[in-house]
């Protein structure tokens, strides 16, 4: 049986992986005060994103995929093919809760459909991460089932960090107060984040200062989570510093024996959390 792979507009996709693996995107919505509302990916591109926040001074609003939306987009796949749909995390978003509703839609006209949907516990490159080992899965030749099992296993060994070089984007999207993001820039405080194990919310895990340490520390990170590295890939998204990103992505493979890495740029959703010069990477951590 041909398996179809599916994400929503909060997975950041490289496109050397996209090229070569068929998946079918649900974009999420945007919203500016002005009631301009936007799907990622497909109404507002990178350039138009940073552009309007400059304008307006403000964060958009994101808001998930409506049931209806996954259902159209589940009864555009061939009914012969089945689907797994890797969703961003429940512990962010009601996007894994939508994807479902959706499916159950489908179901109910068309009950002999296969569709599963896996809250993958993380977001952006952590999805693409899912998404490559998904297909590499079907490349192998598992049943659907066989897949749907793995993916689940591998959502807990998912290991998604995150540095941010600004704090802007949290004190604008009132997530850090105007007090405390003033006194972080003046300390020159740089925050490490991690995707939570248990429900998938973002988590602080170190404050540090300087950006050079943060990048130091973020690196020493990896080492914490595997000690083998010949047979995993990572994933890395950056947020509007490409040359910053190629950088910090050539020390961790000079340290790390990656057997592949996919670089690409945070989308619409992620951007407009993380700030210029943010950094995210995935990998699978040892298993236990």
């Amino acid at each position: 049986m041909e398996i179809q792979l599916m994400s929503d507009g909060g997975a950041d996709i490289a496109e050397r992986m996209s090229d070569h693996i068929d998946i079918k995107i649900v974009p999420l919505y945007l919203h500016f005060s002005d009631e301009k509302q936007y799907k990622t990916g497909v109404t507002i591109d990178l350039p138009t994103l940073y552009k309007r926040i400059k304008e307006t001074n403000e964060l958009p609003r994101s808001s998930a995929p409506s049931p209806n939306d996954f259902y159209e987009a589940y009864k555009e796949v061939d009914p012969s093919k089945a689907i797994i749909m890797i969703s961003l995390t429940k512990g962010l978003s009601s996007t894994y809760e939508h994807a479902v509703a959706g499916m159950n839609m489908l179901l109910e006209e068309e009950p002999d459909r296969k569709i599963a949907v896996i809250n993958s516990k993380t977001a952006s490159c952590g999805q693409a991460l899912l998404l490559h080992e998904a297909h590499q899965k079907i490349e192998e030749q598992l049943s659907f089932e066989e897949i749907v099992e793995h993916l689940h296993v591998r959502v807990e060994q998912a290991t998604t960090l995150f540095v941010l070089k600004t704090l802007e984007n949290l004190v604008l999207g009132g997530r850090l107060d105007k007090v405390k993001g003033a006194i972080a820039k003046t300390l020159n405080i740089k925050l490490l984040m991690k995707a939570s194990e248990d429900e998938g919310t973002i988590e602080v895990t170190e404050k540090i200062r300087g950006d050079k340490k943060s990048i130091r520390r973020f690196i020493e990170q990896i080492g914490e989570y595997t000690k083998t590295f010949e047979d995993k890939i990572i994933t890395m998204t950056h947020c509007n510093e490409e040359e910053r990103a190629k950088k910090v992505l050539d020390e961790i493979l000079k340290k790390y024996p990656f057997k592949d890495a996919f670089l690409s740029e945070t989308g619409p959703l992620i951007s407009t959390y993380g700030g210029k010069g943010a950094l995210v990477i995935s990998f699978f951590k040892d298993k236990n």
